[in-house]
């Protein structure tokens, strides 16, 4: 039944707008995954949903996949095992690129292309496990240092700056050169590396557990009768992990490149083992009469440590809100 409208002539006051059944629709959730969730983002799904639309970060994602897959699986690239004598012919060395041959023959006869593929394998495990190692190390010892202060923090720092006053490759190469052949190559690279690598992770660490440690729910924690270790390992942790995840993805890139400077330097992967470094260290000598033996895998080791930079640099943005 329609409401009655009231009156109106001369000497009656105007009718009023009457008020109409309206309903104001709910302004639009920022992102579809709120609207269906009910739910607010976490720091990393939000991240999460804004790498995803990063063009950077799928492009390198798409090369570390296939890197990875290069890496466990090097037969689906190539059939040749670089690894069998049978397979090189020194008759053909510096043989250009075939059909058979696609990157043509180094300097002993053996397939380019089938070392290239084999040589990613130990430049990432490599990278990965120095990378593993410095995160654990520096980030331990960072969360401890941030937030005891006092004498722990002081002398952690001062031991840190010792660290740092030694020039990375130098310090590598000195460790490396010093217990060459009394353990397994990558393993010693992999030490050595990470005995210069972890100051780095330790001072972002440190500095993110200082920052955090005085907001209100540490505060709220320690009133509660939280222990040291919960409060470092179940609050301060969680909310210090973002920037130690993006320095340990960049750095993931320039190990792999600190391993194929030290195997140039005839220190780092040595034979049988096969590595991009250890591949352009032995077609070096040869250049100006087979660029190419040199070229493939130095291309290969550009674009592995690109697309890890790429990788950091898309992550560091999605996790840091001031740059969206």
């Amino acid at each position: 039944m329609s409401n009655p409208t009231p009156p109106v002539g001369p000497g009656l006051p105007e009718a009023p707008a009457l008020a109409t059944d309206t309903v104001t629709a709910p302004a639009p959730a920022r992102h579809g995954r709120k609207a269906k969730t009910g739910k607010p983002a976490s720091l990393w799904s939000d991240a999460w949903y804004d790498l995803r639309r990063r063009p950077m970060f799928i492009l390198s994602m798409i090369i570390i996949l296939v890197l990875l897959v290069m890496s466990f699986w090097p037969s689906l690239f190539t059939a040749i095992d670089p690894f069998n004598a049978r397979t090189c012919d020194l008759a053909t060395a510096r043989q250009a690129p075939s059909p058979g041959h696609l990157f043509g023959k180094d300097n002993l006869g053996c397939d380019v292309y089938a070392k290239t593929i084999y040589g990613a394998r130990n430049s990432i495990v490599i990278g990965v496990f120095t990378t593993m190692i410095t995160t654990l190390i520096g980030g331990l010892l960072g969360i401890i240092a941030g937030y005891m202060s006092g004498a722990v923090d002081a002398v952690s720092s001062r031991v840190t700056e010792i660290f740092f006053a030694i020039p990375p490759i130098l310090g590598a190469l000195l460790i490396a050169a010093t217990f060459r052949g009394r353990a397994n190559s990558i393993l010693l690279v992999i030490i050595a590396l990470a005995v210069l690598g972890w100051p780095m992770t330790f001072r972002i660490m440190r500095a993110a557990v200082i920052t955090a440690k005085s907001q209100d729910f540490v505060v709220a924690a320690k009133a509660l009768g939280a222990g040291a270790g919960r409060i470092m390992f179940r609050h301060l942790l969680p909310n210090s992990l973002a920037p130690v995840i993006v320095v340990a993805t960049i750095n993931l890139g320039v190990f792999i490149a600190a391993e194929a400077a030290l195997s140039f330097l005839g220190v780092g992967v040595q034979s049988p083992d096969i590595s991009w470094g250890l591949m352009i260290s032995d077609a070096r000598d040869r250049f100006l009469e087979a660029p190419l033996p040199l070229v493939f895998p130095a291309v290969f080791l550009s674009v592995t440590v690109l697309a890890f930079i790429m990788m950091g640099d898309a992550v560091r943005d999605a996790l840091d809100p001031k740059l969206r």
